[in-house]
């Protein structure tokens, strides 16, 4: 499966609250990963986390 990378697009209205969306998913995403106790998943899981923050304050 080929990497793609997200490109920041000023003009989409709806990006914000797109990268919101997926912030949400991925805090239900982290909770099932800690109920399984599969750290590395949750590590990963933050790691996009943090990089949809940053895309969001970006924007």
């Amino acid at each position: 499966m080929a990497a793609k990378f997200a490109k920041k697009d000023t003009g989409r209205s709806g990006s914000h609250e797109n990268i919101a969306s997926i912030r949400q998913m991925l805090a239900e995403l982290r909770r099932v990963a800690e109920d399984e106790n599969a750290d590395m998943l949750c590590y990963l899981i933050e790691m996009a986390n943090v990089e949809a923050g940053d895309l969001q304050a970006s924007m």
